[in-house]
């Protein structure tokens, strides 16, 4: 993904040279910089160097030994700094459960850590088109996409429906995700094959070889990676099987066989052990001797320690990837943790920092544009005040950025975009009517796609919503239900208001939600915001009844720890209805005509 910045970055480039202790920019116009006097470690694990890089729109043109940059140029002094290649990061969640928190914020802390290329776990296909627009306006690392494919009861899939992670359990299945997924243009698939839930929770499904290889080579022909989230030495053999492009996780319930080491580089897979969120001691947690949950945990990070430096002896490649936006695993700084992870678990400094350029380049077949500083790579680099190939925590000392050829951060940089300032998107309006079923491929009137928003949790309620004809008044959307055996059991189903729920909607020029209901019993409406949702209980009868919810019947909703802001109006990206039953029990309810009046 290119790198958009706003038209006054040029006119930022053109900082004065008095700047004390900087390294400044040399003012000129013809569109060349070069990085004069750093020593570089290209990535390729060669000995350090100095040089002078030219670069020239957007990509490395020159590394040469002189120290004298091309008439004209833009100069960057980077005497007495390390200049590395952009660091990768291919395992990370952009959630709104992370920290920070917000997609500007997200993409800020990766380009101030040095990150310039990740890959998102996280979102569901229906955003990729409206996130990709967004990052266009941001100074942001480039974000692949990845598909998420799961089982039914595996893990991802026991928190959202199928579109946002779509659940197989047979080989035609397989291929037939793949070609749903095709009009999208993921970037690479996540499989989540490994149902170990790392002894502290009861085990999720896991996916069956002959399903995982159907996937891959389905996913192959289509022309995308797959990484899988396997946490198991047994189901990283099936990986291995299964024609994996590289696992998503370390192997931490065991120690690996010699045997297995052998098998799996044979294999050609690679790994991306994701240490930084399996660190015991994260988020300065400190060891507490007496927990046995938390002896657990040192004792499977052991085991992931030991099995990334076996594998790597053997020669299987290792990336750099995180799971960032889990808890207290924050986007940006972890990537810098996980390269003194990779050190202590015996890797040198140079071959971490190998393992998140180049090496991860290769991983997501990159390698070609990016990874590694030679002429003809894309120009994503880091200077460094340090030498992080001999001491490894020098790699925090970032001096200053450069993706696409542009200074985004530090010396010489213009100051971030507003776009990077606020969390979402401006708000826009919409018309009053949501959806009247009448379309006949399944999107709602605001041209966006319905979503099942049953419970989570491996015992889900089984939902399905289909549309139905109504009388003489044309077509309604039927849910029906068998609530998991569990308290507050769940279905519902909610209508973005824009495309993959990413821009949010004004609604303040409108008093409330309008609909129709067939169904008895009770129910709750929800808009769900980006930085909280509010509720209102209706009770349905027997027949079709009109309901009409005001704003001012909604109460802010607290969940997952998080404090809901007050009604605004302004945030807003869908419309949720569903409704709560006994374990066990069924449910059944018809919607029609959902609109704001």
């Amino acid at each position: 993904m290119t790198l958009s910045l706003l038209p006054r970055l040029a006119a930022g480039l053109l900082l004065a040279g008095s700047m004390l202790g900087a390294a400044p920019l040399a003012a000129a116009d013809d569109g060349t910089l070069a990085i004069v006097g750093a020593t570089v470690f290209d990535g390729t694990g060669a000995a350090p160097r100095v040089a002078t890089v030219v670069i020239r729109d957007g990509r490395i043109v020159e590394v040469t030994p002189d120290g004298k940059a091309p008439r004209g140029a833009k100069v960057i002094d980077a005497r007495g700094k390390a200049l590395i290649p952009g660091l990768f990061d291919l395992h990370t969640h952009w959630t709104p459960a992370g920290e920070p928190n917000t997609t500007p914020q997200i993409a800020t802390a990766y380009v101030k850590s040095g990150v310039t290329t990740v890959n998102d776990f996280h979102e569901q296909p229906e955003s990729y088109a409206p996130r990709r627009e967004w990052l266009k306006s941001l100074v942001t690392p480039h974000v692949n996409f990845a598909a998420r494919i799961s089982t039914p009861g595996g893990h991802g899939a026991d928190w959202g429906d199928q579109a946002t992670t779509i659940w197989i359990n047979t080989p035609n299945a397989a291929r037939a995700a793949v070609e749903k997924l095709k009009p999208y243009q993921p970037d690479l698939i996540k499989a989540f094959t490994d149902g170990w839930r790392y002894g502290v929770a009861p085990d999720n499904t896991s996916m069956d070889g002959w399903t995982l290889s159907a996937l891959t080579d389905a996913a192959h022909k289509a022309g995308w990676k797959v990484l899988t989230h396997t946490v198991t030495a047994d189901r990283g053999l099936v990986a291995a099987r299964g024609g994996v492009d590289s696992l998503a996780h370390g192997l931490q319930d065991r120690d690996l066989t010699a045997e297995e080491v052998k098998a799996i580089a044979a294999s050609k897979m690679a790994m991306i052990p994701t240490l930084a969120v399996y660190d015991p001691d994260k988020g300065g947690a400190g060891a507490k001797p007496d927990d046995p949950r938390y002896r657990q945990s040192v004792a499977k990070f052991g085991h992931a320690l030991h099995n990334v430096k076996a594998l790597f002896d053997a020669g299987v490649p290792i990336g750099v990837g995180t799971d960032a936006g889990m808890p207290s695993t924050p986007h940006g700084t972890s990537t810098q943790h996980e390269l003194e992870l990779l050190v202590r678990a015996g890797l040198t400094p140079s071959q971490a920092l190998v393992a998140a350029t180049a090496t991860s380049a290769r991983i997501m077949a990159e390698d070609a544009d990016r990874g590694t500083i030679a002429p003809g790579k894309r120009a994503d680099l880091v200077l460094i005040d340090g030498k992080p190939w001999e001491a490894i925590g020098d790699i925090y000392k970032v001096s200053q950025v450069v993706i696409d050829g542009r200074p985004v951060i530090g010396p010489g940089a213009p100051a971030l975009p507003a776009a990077n300032q606020a969390k979402y998107l401006p708000p826009v309006k919409i018309e009053p009517l949501l959806d009247d079923f009448e379309r006949a491929d399944g999107r709602s009137a605001l041209d966006t796609l319905r979503l099942e928003t049953g419970d989570g949790g491996i015992d889900r309620s089984v939902e399905i919503t289909q549309i139905v004809p109504r009388g003489d008044d044309g077509h309604a959307l039927q849910l029906a239900a068998r609530m998991a055996v569990k308290d507050r059991a769940y279905a519902g189903f909610a209508v973005p208001l824009t495309r993959g729920s990413v821009q949010p909607v004004e609604v303040r020029r409108y008093k409330g939600v309008r609909f129709d209901l067939k169904g008895p019993g009770a129910f709750v409406v929800r808009l769900n915001g980006l930085a909280g949702s509010w509720a209102a209980s209706v009770n349905g009868v027997a027949g079709w009844a009109a309901v009409e919810v005001p704003f001012s019947a909604f109460a802010a909703v607290k969940e997952g720890g998080r404090a809901d802001k007050p009604w605004s109006g302004d945030d807003i990206v869908q419309v949720e209805i569903g409704g709560t039953r006994g374990p066990g029990q069924t449910m059944t309810f018809e919607v029609d005509n959902i609109r704001f009046y």
